[in-house]
């Protein structure tokens, strides 16, 4: 399909769009894509074997539920988060045959979920200090390591993000400088750049939007930032690059033993589900790890069901705000909030990310945003921004929940005291558990995983010694800053869009560029956009589907970052995501339907619109009688025939009065933004209860606020001169 596609597009553009596009299309088209990367970058990867780019292509995710039940494995991993899909990496590197299974997508858990920082923490460097901490000063030094290496081995992902961490007090701004040179000191030859005070006027003019009043100055430092569930991705997808099988959707359904010469019981594989369809598998393997995150006493007692639980999740929640908010290249660390936690305000893929909050809760697989936790953001965020930037509720364009899984070190005898850094723990019948650290850590955490899996375990691998440390993760090879410009001149995409896929795929975007649709306009020629305030194109979607995205799910929210950054926008897109989606995994319509409904709960339990609407349904109705009356003229100038209610035909005949003729889709899209029963009509007290909204902040826009506008401006205009009571 994808080869007659091809051939279709060359044969169109052949017969002319234009010489220069065209041609330039036409080529890019009739590349290998292997090799036009290799001929149009001269960047060549290090030597070692390793690290060349892998020329294996990935395997189906048929071939990879074949291999995982016909095969003995020396290493099985479950769970396929960052520190999962790092365990699979380091042992598929060092020699050993890997497989990961999980439960959900690649990422779909804790790693997806995090404040996007690549960091070593600047708080944990002053408690190390302050408390004479020699275990947390490790930490801190090892996250800034790793904070390099990712840097260096996927840098179409991550990037240097500079921080400013604003100063009121005049004695605070030597404390804070001392603390964050010593950030710089302890990151040594890692360090990205060296941090720098400046002045109040300095500080406005980097971040306008900041309070003015009492602000002395303000101290500039630099971490690391990444889009974390692609970065996941690209971690699993270079392992099954190099030889590892992975496969999502894939649930453990119990832990198989057998007995050795002693008749001592040890692990020596799981039986497990495919979560598609049904079928179950065995799969065979010497060593199994644990890398489940906040599951991971789920997976522990399925080894043992006495064992002690050593899991205590603590939720963080996030929200998403519009790019106003904060300048494009520089965040903010409010460091001392009302209750002592720490809050990142940063940019982030076109728009402004703020948290997080850090509340025990209990584990779940679909934690959600609480009402409480957003407040508390929007007033930390409020107290730091200049007056004259109106800090709405209504602004709020996505909020999730991510579960941290702080974990109790079950290799000590004081169970009482949370561990600090990660730990690793194997059990009395092999059970390899990972557990704790953070993002950044990943590499670190599995390469202790599979040294200890290594010994305790007895295996063989190739190399005794990780290999990861500087290892190139999928589209890092012949990424350069300027490949950009020739997905442009060789494709003819938007520079924005072949900014975003170059950052997003790094070279492999040339991949996803080949698998674009013609727009039928003569610029750009391919790439139709999903929605048309982001950069996202329908290739993507099809991409998705050959990097194992199997439902609407995994794709809004991990291949695609739509729903982490507008939920309403996302369900916009739905419809086109899933028609696309069908046609590569050959959906019915009944599961087509299936798909929708799910990932319209996804965004409303998961990305926030539940407690959007519920926010806006508190809102009391504090409206002056001249509103109330201007409002009652506006509804009735939509509501022609006086039924009481709004339908879609009225809102239909209203943009047909004004010479607009709209897509049902978009029309269904206004009427639920007010549709609050969800019955497919309006009625008069909805509509106050949206006013009240807007004029309370809880909602920033309206659609239908404006077309009730603009058709009772048009109402007023049509009354005739006798009518208005005189005249010539």
């Amino acid at each position: 399909m994808a080869g007659s596609r091809t051939r279709s597009m060359a044969r169109i553009i052949a017969l002319g769009v234009g010489i220069g596009g065209a041609g330039a299309v036409a080529a890019a088209y009739l590349y290998d894509d292997d090799q036009h990367t290799k001929r149009q970058f001269v960047r060549v990867a290090a030597a070692e074997s390793l690290n060349a780019r892998p020329t294996r292509p990935l395997p189906t995710r048929e071939q990879q539920l074949k291999s995982l039940g016909s095969e003995a494995f020396d290493v099985l991993i479950i769970g396929g988060g960052a520190t999962g899909a790092g365990c699979a990496l380091d042992s598929v590197s060092r020699g050993l045959k890997t497989a990961l299974v999980e439960m959900e997508d690649f990422s779909s858990g804790t790693s997806s979920r995090s404040t996007k920082l690549i960091h070593g923490g600047v708080r944990y460097l002053q408690k190390a200090i302050l408390g004479l901490d020699l275990e947390q000063y490790k930490m801190v030094k090892e996250a800034l390591h790793e904070r390099a290496n990712l840097l260096d081995i996927a840098p179409h992902l991550s990037y240097p993000l500079p921080i400013m961490l604003p100063v009121y007090k005049w004695w605070q701004l030597p404390y804070y400088w001392a603390g964050i040179k010593m950030y710089d000191l302890v990151a040594g030859s890692k360090c990205i750049k060296s941090s720098y005070a400046i002045s109040k006027e300095r500080a406005l003019e980097l971040f306008p939007m900041l309070k003015r009043d009492r602000l002395v100055g303000a101290i500039v430092y630099y971490d690391g930032q990444h889009n974390d569930a692609r970065m996941n991705l690209s971690i699993a997808l270079t392992a099954t690059r190099l030889g590892a099988t992975i496969a999502n959707h894939v649930r453990v359904v119990s832990l198989q033993k057998e007995k050795d010469e002693n008749g001592q019981e040890h692990l020596c594989g799981a039986k497990v589900r495919d979560e598609l369809t049904g079928q179950e598998l065995t799969v065979r393997a010497k060593c199994i790890i644990n890398a489940t995150g906040p599951f991971t006493d789920t997976i522990r007692k399925m080894d043992n069901q006495a064992t002690k639980e050593i899991c205590a999740p603590s939720m963080g929640v996030h929200i998403t705000l519009p790019d106003y908010y904060s300048p494009e290249r520089m965040g903010l660390l409010d460091p001392n909030t009302s209750d002592g936690r720490v809050i990142f305000f940063l940019p982030w893929e076109g728009r402004t990310i703020a948290g997080t909050t850090d509340t025990p809760c209990s584990v779940s697989h679909t934690p959600s945003p609480t009402e409480d936790d957003i407040q508390f953001i929007l007033q930390e965020v409020k107290n730091y921004l200049s007056p004259d930037v109106e800090v709405r509720r209504g602004d709020v364009l996505s909020a999730w929940a991510g579960i941290r899984p702080l974990v109790q070190d079950p290799n000590k005898t004081d169970t009482q005291s949370i561990a600090r850094n990660h730990i690793v723990h194997i059990s009395d019948s092999g059970l390899v558990t990972v557990a704790g650290g953070k993002w950044t850590t990943y590499r670190s955490m599995a390469l202790d995983t599979l040294d200890a899996a290594i010994k305790g375990c007895d295996l063989t691998p190739v190399h005794q010694e990780s290999q990861t440390d500087g290892l190139l993760l999928e589209g890092a090879h012949y990424w350069t800053p300027t490949m950009f410009i020739r997905l442009v001149q060789d494709f003819g995409l938007e520079s924005e869009v072949a900014k975003h896929l170059a950052q997003t795929y790094g070279d492999r975007a040339f991949s996803v560029a080949k698998l674009a649709s013609l727009t039928g306009k003569r610029w750009p020629i391919v790439g139709r956009r999903l929605h048309s305030e982001f950069p996202y194109i329908d290739a993507e979607v099809r991409y998705a589907c050959r990097e194992y995205a199997a439902s609407a799910v995994d794709v809004i929210a991990r291949r695609l970052r739509l729903a982490f950054l507008n939920a309403q926008a996302t369900e916009e897109a739905l419809p086109t995501i899933v028609n696309i989606m069908a046609e590569e995994l050959k959906w019915s319509e009944k599961e087509k339907k299936s798909q929708l409904e799910a990932a319209n709960n996804y965004l409303q339990r998961e990305m926030g619109q539940n407690v959007n609407r519920a926010s806006r349904e508190k809102i009391p109705i504090n409206l002056t009688k001249s509103e109330i009356s201007e409002y009652v003229k506006r509804f009735n100038s939509l509501d022609t025939d006086k039924k009481g209610y709004i339908s879609l035909n009225d809102l239909r005949a209203s943009l047909k009065a004004r010479g607009q003729e709209v897509p049902g889709e978009t029309l269904h899209e206004i009427l639920k933004e007010i549709d609050l029963n969800l019955n497919g009509q309006v009625e008069f007290d909805e509509y106050l209860q949206m006013m009240a909204a807007i004029k309370a902040g809880s909602i920033s826009h309206s659609r239908f606020a404006q077309l009730a506008e603009m058709a009772e401006e048009d109402q007023r205009k049509k009354i005739t001169v006798d009518r208005s009571g005189g005249g010539l």
